[in-house]
């Protein structure tokens, strides 16, 4: 591996080249047959990094790294790279544009690469500013649709502000340690702490990653994106918008030193987390309710990694990659799978089985733990399976004891499977510490127990929250006062799209709020 020192850097050359080359005059006649290949090549180059341990060395340097989890990412985004741009290839048959949507992906991809080998300040904050920059194009695909223009202009405005809040971490980290290596900064907050500027350092950074991954508030933007296409939003939540958890992970050393930092990405991810679950219960379009999904598991995410989860925040970051590609892709067979659901919608689950699934959760979850062996892991992550798996434990209301086996041996057997493979991972070498648990542990577990009782009383009594679903099938009306005053600070002209000339009334964008 040591003989190609330059192989981690090929993923990214190579997408910048691909970028360069479909911004040529001749390149649109045909550009995913000069997309396609280079991304393949980028696939490959980007394999043996995905080899926790053995990742190729990086010539000498301070300004780039490659670390066990930034290989094993940059090959998954690679690799969701590589099917969008496939599917893209297709879905768009016969649309305008395509040479510049093309462009616009292999910029996304090459600053992703440029991001997950930053090992400094002036690698990781113009990286992640270029990614916002490069999707920008992609969202704004359809320029003449409201939404999408919305939904960029919001997005600009949040990544610029997440832009200074970073500029503003780095000035104070580079002044307390006088060095921008990211490495040089862990290396001091081991041996000497995190002090005032530090600490400021942290909170800066633990705000600009709130922006950057959509939590509540500035969480509209990533709803209104369903008006670009369906490539693009696989894109977005399988690969773009976890790129705020990877940062967090980057900085580890230094949030455990930062508790101010901890309990504000713990308060603003349970927040968000359970709010935005509470949400997609009353969303009937499939790409809306995926898109508060995604903006329920950055909660989540945050969350873990302000309790100092780091491996379980890893493990959560490609699980919600994969899991959120699949589901975007694939999103048209879902309506089918739905119209079947809506069959069994009178069935609701036994007031038994809502009150012994978490029990049930946990008691498989320390029983495998003991017959696998393996490493043991924080009590928190045990509470926190235990309550997100529960619902699989449900049992519908049946006259015979002989109905509930089915269902009870598969929720079991997808719970232990589930169990399974997260202490499998855990024991992944992707060179992670969990921090110890702290305070703000109970309450991430108070928050999920009132999500999960929350989720329960659904179940229990259907028809007993009908105010409250009238306010949350509005979103608690938290986007629209944000999208109003966003709009009066910063008023949205045409000009921010390429066809582009003034300004729309905030009627317009009333009008097209999405259910």
């Amino acid at each position: 591996m040591s003989s190609l020192p330059l192989l981690p850097l090929a993923p990214a050359a190579l997408m910048a080249a691909a970028l360069l080359l479909l911004c040529l005059p001749g390149a649109g006649r045909q550009p995913w047959r000069l997309f396609m290949p280079l991304c393949a090549l980028a696939l490959l180059a980007s394999l043996p990094g995905a080899w926790p341990g053995a990742q190729p060395a990086l010539p000498a340097s301070a300004w780039l790294a490659l670390t066990p989890l930034g290989g094993v990412l940059a090959a998954l985004v690679q690799l969701l790279g590589t099917v969008i741009g496939a599917f893209s290839a297709r879905y768009l048959d016969g649309e305008a544009g395509q040479q510049r949507y093309a462009a616009a992906l292999a910029g996304v991809l090459a600053a992703v690469h440029a991001l997950l080998l930053a090992d400094h300040w002036l690698v990781l904050v113009p990286a992640w500013a270029l990614v916002g920059v490069a999707l920008q194009h992609l969202l704004c695909f359809y320029p003449e649709r409201p939404f999408a223009r919305l939904a960029a202009h919001k997005k600009h405005l949040a990544d610029r502000l997440a832009d200074a809040l970073l500029l503003a971490a780095a000035g104070l980290a580079w002044s307390a340690t006088g060095s921008g290596s990211l490495s040089d900064l862990a290396v001091h907050v081991a041996a000497q702490g995190a002090g005032a500027a530090l600490q400021a350092s942290a909170l800066c950074l633990a705000l600009a990653v709130v922006l950057r991954t959509a939590l509540l508030p500035v969480h509209g933007w990533l709803i209104q994106v369903m008006e670009a296409p369906t490539p693009v939003s696989a894109l977005l939540h399988a690969g773009v918008v976890n790129l705020g958890g990877f940062v967090l992970i980057r900085f580890a050393t230094l949030l455990e030193h930062a508790p101010a930092a901890r309990w504000l990405l713990v308060t603003l991810g349970l927040a968000t987390a359970v709010l935005a679950g509470l949400i997609m219960l009353t969303r009937i379009t499939i790409k809306v309710r995926l898109a508060w999904s995604t903006v329920a598991q950055m909660g989540f995410m945050v969350m873990e990694c302000g309790l100092g989860l780091y491996t379980l925040a890893a493990l959560h970051l490609l699980g919600h990659s994969l899991y959120k590609a699949h589901h975007f892709l694939s999103a048209s067979s879902a309506v089918r799978a739905t119209r079947l659901q809506a069959l069994h919608a009178g069935a609701t689950a036994h007031p038994a089985s809502l009150l012994l699934a978490p029990l049930g959760a946990a008691a498989t979850l320390a029983l495998l733990q003991a017959a696998l062996g393996s490493a043991p892991w924080p009590w928190w992550w045990t509470a926190l399976l235990a309550l997100a798996w529960a619902p699989l434990l449900w049992l519908a209301r049946t006259d015979t004891s002989a109905a509930l086996l089915r269902p009870a041996a598969a929720g079991l057997a997808m719970t232990a499977g589930l169990g399974a493979a997260a202490l499998l991972a855990h024991t992944l070498p992707l060179g992670l510490r969990d921090a110890p648990a702290s305070a703000p542990g109970l309450l991430a577990l108070l928050g999920l127990a009132v999500l999960y009782a929350s989720l329960a009383w659904l179940q229990w009594r259907p028809h007993a929250l009908a105010g409250w679903r009238r306010w949350s099938y509005a979103g608690f009306y938290v986007d629209e006062y944000y999208t109003r005053l966003a709009l009066r600070l910063w008023p949205a002209h045409r000009a921010l799209t390429p066809a582009a000339a003034a300004p729309l009334p905030m009627r317009t964008w009333a009008a097209a709020r999405p259910h």
